[in-house]
This record gives structure tokens, sequence and C-alpha cells, in this order.
């Protein structure tokens, strides 16, 4: 299996609670709380430690409550190559409604400086070689701009490493232009990266080869219930998803990602791959919580996952 690093710039304690219906301005009471380590790079990491592969983490991380990132780590056997900031990492709080509704409420995490900054490229200078993939998810903390993770990007792929990003906003345009291998914006994320409308396959498909042109191989724009996109160099597929009962849509398009990543180190083939990291974000919104608990399940879930060239009807 593939070494892979993630980069998790902004992660999070994520706390999930669960409840009936949320009564915004009264007294909820919760039917079950869950604390993760979570923020999208960790949680990409652990389905592909699920899928067999060897995991190395980095990031920034808040000194002031590690327990639970250190704990997950050596849970894991993830080499942590997080670097440490003053401060605590941020704590997000996922509101889980029975019906499948999610309410989220994001902190804003530390600040990181200019020298933390300089010291993970530097850490990064040191591990990153060695690794088949590096996958370069979330949002941006406090401190650190659109720029410096447009450079951190150019600075992988000089190092000859496969960069899957997944980011929005700011970042996802700056990022567009060091030329990540792969990206997976959803539509919105999309048209705001490009400052255009992406209503359409026909759309997506144009905005896709605009992608293709300035060095970017895969595009992966994910619709939710409505399934998945690919567009690589030479092809185009469409994946539908089973139709589930939804626990919380927290970390599917994390999920999705790390099949994707998956299918393409392997010796997969295309249809395969989307098959199998749509099944993969299918079970993941089943369940609360990251990773791939019942192999069978997910092999169940596979045969529900409808493939088909974009130009079928």
């Amino acid at each position: 299996m593939a070494k892979i690093l993630t980069l998790t710039l902004n992660p999070a304690l994520d706390l999930t609670v669960e409840l009936s219906r949320l009564e915004a301005g009264q007294v909820n009471r919760s039917d079950e709380m869950h604390t993760h380590a979570a923020g999208k790079g960790v949680n990409v990491a652990q389905v592909l430690a699920d899928l067999g592969h060897q995991l190395t983490v980095s990031g920034f991380l808040g000194e002031d409550n590690l327990q639970a990132f250190e704990t997950l780590f050596a849970k894991r056997g993830f080499v942590d190559a997080f670097i440490r900031v003053p401060g605590e990492t941020r704590s997000n709080i996922k509101v889980a409604e029975h019906d499948g509704r999610i309410t989220d409420i994001n902190g804003p995490g530390p600040v990181v400086d200019a020298a933390a900054q300089q010291a993970l490229l530097e850490r990064l200078l040191q591990i990153a070689p060695g690794h088949d993939a590096v996958v370069v998810a979330g949002s941006l903390p406090r401190g650190v701009s659109a720029q410096w993770l447009r450079e951190l990007i150019e600075r992988l792929n000089g190092l000859g490493l496969k960069v899957a990003l997944d980011s929005s906003g700011e970042a996802l345009r700056a990022a567009i232009e060091a030329r990540p291998w792969l990206i997976k914006p959803n539509t919105e994320e999309l048209a705001d990266a490009l400052d255009c409308d992406v209503v359409s396959h026909a759309a997506e498909a144009q905005a896709a080869a605009c992608l293709h042109a300035k060095g970017i191989e895969h595009v992966v724009i994910s619709h939710g219930v409505d399934g998945v996109n690919w567009f690589s160099v030479g092809s185009a597929l469409h994946a539908t998803p089973p139709k589930v009962t939804v626990a919380s849509t927290v970390g599917a398009g994390d999920s999705l990602l790390a099949g994707m990543l998956h299918g393409l180190l392997s010796t997969e083939t295309p249809e395969q791959t989307l098959r199998t990291a749509t099944a993969i974000a299918a079970m993941a919104v089943t369940q609360i919580g990251f990773g791939i608990n019942d192999a069978a399940h997910l092999a169940q879930l596979e045969q529900g996952v409808r493939v088909r060239p974009l130009t079928e009807q």
C-alpha cells in the first residue's frame, strides 16, 4: 500500500451532539455526545489507514489541548509531524438532528505566526520525500495566508509529490494557481473559485477543461446525495450513491477524497475507483465518527453504486 502524508492546517476537536430536533432559543437535551480529534486531513488519514495505507499527519496543533490528538495518532499508528503552537486547537460543535440535518458552530482556533509557518515548511522538506502523495485539506488558521498555501503546494510539487487538495474560498483560488494533482470541490466552491456559474454537467466539463489546461489532472466535484462527477484528462464519470439512512454528513467529503486517493494510487480501474470512493462516502453519512468499521457493509454499498460515463443520459 501507499505511504501518504496529510496536512491539516486548522484541525479541530469536534463535539457532536445528537438530538431529535434542535429548538432555537430553548433548553435542548441531547441523546448522545461524541468528541473526536478531527479536521479534514485527520479525517482523511483515518479512512486511508482503514484501507491499509501508511500515514504521516502534519499541520498545526495548539499546545493546550493535545491529548485527544496524540491519543488518536498513537492508536492509529500515525507518524506525528504536527507543529505545536501556543494556545488551543479550535473546537467545533456539530448538532446532529435525527432527520439528518447538521448545524455547525466552528471555533476560530489559534493564531499561527511566521515562525511556526517556517517550522512546518522546514519539517515538510525533511519528511515529505518518500511519500506517494500529500493531502492538503481544510481551512486556513488565523495568521496563514492563501499565498502561503500556494507556496506550500508549489514546494510539494517541486519535491515531485502528488498533491490532493480539498479547500474552499480564497484558499482554493490561490491553490489552483499552484497546480495540485487533484482537487475536490463541490459545485458552490468550484463556482466561487472560478468566478463563474457551474449549473450543469456541460458547465462543469468546461470548468474542468480549464483546470486541466492549468495542469490539474483530476477534478472531483461532489453533489451530495446526487453523487459525484469525476473529470480526468480524457475521461468523465458520474457515480450515483445508494440510498442510506443519514446519521451525519460530517466527514462524507473527506471519506470520498480518501477513497479516490486509494484507487488512484492502486491498480483499480477508474470505474472501480469511483465506485469504491462513493460507497465509502455513503457509509460515512450513516455513522458518527470517521473510518471504515464494517467491510461487509461497505461491499454491500458498493453493489448499490451506479457508475456511468457523463455522456450517458
